[in-house]
């Protein structure tokens, strides 16, 4: 029994196609249509539900198999009406009394009516709607996949997450493809219907004449009724399936059900009802207007309209009456990590700070801050629907994950000398960045090349600089249609947050934090741990490798290889322990792997290189001072190589990878301190730091330039 259902949509395939054959009896029939009918109203309630159309994802081939259930009634129908002399099931002559109503031109006058407007209405207009939906879709396709890269690449969803939002955009272009084919289905079975009346009618009455002998308007009286009946008992089914296929390729851009959505825009608009109910009662003044009827209608629009005006105006007071209790309870104290200070409310302020214990709290210094303007605030406030403190737990996890520091937590507050659509980002206290959102708005980064420019508010993106412009919601895919990347404002603060993060990283890093890293990696090795702490290195001279490691970009999560090499290098070459450049270049050769893997793509990095001469110039030019070795190099050669570095960064404009320079081991601490203050972003690596089996491409060289430099 189990096994039969699991194949119940199988063996309903293959009754229906028992139906093109085989004759039925006029009371399995009437079963068949009844059903047809209930299946067809429950398809559509289906489609008024759903929230978005892949929810009924099955829907393409439940509007093939419906058709052909259709058709399959069809023929049993006709077979009966033209071998029963127009008789053909108590459904069939119900619906033909009920219409015609003794009128042969009224009812099917009403019928051919209902027939037409399927198909030239609802039919023709879904078709479209499928056409152009998937063809947006399927152009979008990159746009939106970029967006997911980007959000994965910043931290903001995991792998999984991305992986569950490149399917839905897949089964999307798919889902749209398929309807796309299937209203063709539904425009050829209008046809079909317009085709099987034409046959029971002129098919009926040439059969009742000839064969039967009958009178023609007997003829056209007995076979009209089951004409008009059969097609009535198949065109209304149809009916409500075009209907539901229309509904289901509209529902694009809904954000819930359709009852959901409509009562609230109509509600949302109280003036253009109150509008409505003014020109109502204004057209009821033409002579001949039923006044009762139009007048009551046009008061019930009035008075809807102007309720709803009230409800509307007492929302927005009460939200900002809950906004501001929260920022006042909530805001001022809430971290991303999750923590929540509550303090009692002093009396006054004076007799707060007459405890001197109170002053120090004055003191204290958040690692990371984040203030916001009041517009922004529902973007972090929780209680509201704020999904800022989520999407930052997700980035420290991530971050976590790939660096090994874990992030403090991070105070969000609201402040009031901020503009209300601005926030600002402090490390350690002092402002770092700042940004502004439109938050009813989207943000498009522009493309080298878009095809055609979209109308918004031009802006710069704040975490990358990217020219972008902000947009309309309603101009998104059309954004992505152009090659534009559409990023929605609580993504554009995150991103431009987690950059600052990468950016400051090292400046987060403090002893206790150093401590916390060494106590976890103990319980792995803890002879490694007791070996090197604190006889060999002292926390502090730890804290100052890792923070090196950090300023650069490189990853401090296998903190076992970096302490092994910290321990070998200090026993085997004898250095010093303030000698910490040295054992830091020996911890970035041991962790080329690593290093290779976040600048390398395919197999290759594309690098910039120094020229022979110039390197041996730089290494001339090293002389040792009281804070160790630094290159003392002419102002015009510092000059010549910053400009050299800027002309050739504009060469990785087109590439995903970041600007790398490679040196020699010997200059490579040294080069980079020379180009940091101007280019923070750019990495210099020594060959020794480069994976054997990568392939380096070099895209341009620095050089000395002039005579008089050599």
């Amino acid at each position: 029994m189990k096994k039969l259902f699991n194949y119940s949509i199988v063996l309903f395939v293959l009754v229906i196609v028992l139906l093109l054959i085989i004759p039925l009896p006029a009371g399995l029939v009437d079963v068949a249509i009844i059903l047809n009918i209930s299946l067809s109203m429950m398809i559509l309630v289906i489609t008024m539900i759903i929230k978005e159309p892949l929810e009924f994802s099955v829907f393409p081939s439940i509007l093939l198999i419906t058709t052909l259930y259709r058709l399959g009634i069809n023929v049993s129908t006709t077979r009966n009406i033209l071998s029963h002399g127009g008789s053909s099931g108590a459904v069939i002559k119900a619906f033909g009394d009920f219409i015609l109503q003794g009128n042969v031109v009224v009812g099917l006058v009403i019928y051919l009516i209902i027939v037409l407007m399927q198909f030239l209405v609802i039919t023709k207009g879904a078709e479209r709607v499928a056409e152009v939906a998937a063809r947006f879709n399927l152009d979008a396709m990159p746009g939106k996949q970029m967006a997911i890269d980007a959000d994965l690449s910043s931290g903001l969803i995991d792998e999984q997450q991305a992986k569950r939002r490149r399917e839905k955009i897949q089964r999307e272009a798919d889902f749209y493809g398929s309807m796309d084919g299937a209203t063709k289905i539904v425009k050829g079975d209008s046809i079909m219907s317009l085709i099987t009346t034409a046959i029971n009618l002129i098919g009926g009455s040439v059969i009742g004449i000839v064969q039967s002998g009958q009178s023609i308007g007997d003829v056209l009286t007995t076979y009209s009724i089951a004409t008009v009946g059969d097609g009535l008992v198949g065109q209304i089914p149809s009916l409500l399936i075009s209907t539901a296929t229309g509904m289901i390729v509209t529902r694009a851009v809904s954000q819930g059900s359709l009852n959901d959505d409509v009562s609230g825009q109509f509600t949302a608009q109280p003036y253009a009802i109150m509008i409505a109910g003014i020109a109502t009662a204004v057209i009821a003044v033409v002579p001949g207007m039923p006044k009762v009827s139009m007048g009551i209608v046009s008061i019930g629009l009035v008075v809807g309209g102007y309720y709803l005006s009230k409800r509307l105006k007492e929302v927005p007071k009460e939200a900002e009456m809950a906004m501001q209790m929260g920022a006042a309870a909530g805001m001022g104290g809430m971290a991303a990590g999750g923590e929540e200070e509550a303090a009692p409310a002093p009396v006054t302020e004076e007799e707060y700070y007459k405890d001197v214990n109170n002053v120090y709290n004055l003191l204290a210094v958040e690692p990371i801050e984040m203030e916001f303007g009041y517009s922004l605030i529902p973007l972090a406030d929780e209680s509201v629907g704020g999904r800022m403190i989520s999407r930052i737990v997700i980035f420290r996890r991530q971050y976590a994950q790939d660096m090994g520091l874990v992030i403090p937590s991070i105070k969000l507050r609201d402040s009031s000398a901020l503009s209300t659509n601005e926030y600002c980002i402090r490390i350690k206290g002092e402002e770092v960045a700042r940004g502004e959102i439109l938050i009813d708005y989207f943000l498009a980064l522009e493309p080298e090349n878009p095809e055609r420019v979209i109308d918004g508010i031009e802006t710069v993106e704040p975490a990358y600089g990217i020219p972008s412009r902000w947009i309309r919601p309603e101009d998104r895919e059309r954004a992505e249609l152009y090659g534009y990347t559409v990023i929605d404002p609580l993504s554009v603060i995150v991103t431009h947050l987690s950059e600052v993060i990468r950016q400051h990283a090292f400046e987060l890093l403090t002893r206790q934090e150093v401590v916390h890293l060494i106590e976890n990696t103990k319980k792995a090795a803890p002879e490694l741990i007791d070996e090197a702490f604190p006889n060999l290195v002292s926390y502090g001279m730890f804290q100052r490798i890792l923070t090196s490691l950090l300023k650069e970009g490189v990853p401090i999560k296998d903190l076992e290889t970096i302490i092994e090499t910290m321990i070998d290098t200090i026993q085997e070459t004898g250095l010093p322990v303030k000698d910490l450049d040295s054992v830091t270049e020996r911890i970035r050769t041991a962790l080329k792997r690593t290093i290779t893997r976040m600048y390398c793509e395919d197999g290759s990095m594309k690098v910039i290189t120094l020229d022979g001469e110039l390197e041996r110039t730089m290494a001339t030019s090293i002389s040792k001072g009281e804070g160790g070795y630094y290159m003392a190099l002419s102002p015009e050669i510092i000059q010549s190589l910053i400009r050299q570095l800027a002309e050739q960064l504009r060469k990785f404009n087109g590439f995903t990878q970041n600007p790398v320079v490679l040196t020699s081991q010997v200059m490579r601490i040294h080069f980079y301190r020379l180009v940091e203050p101007f280019y923070p972003k750019v990495r210099v690596l020594s060959f020794n730091e480069i994976a054997s089996n990568i392939q380096i491409q070099s895209v341009g060289s620095l050089r000395l330039e002039g005579p008089e430099m050599r």
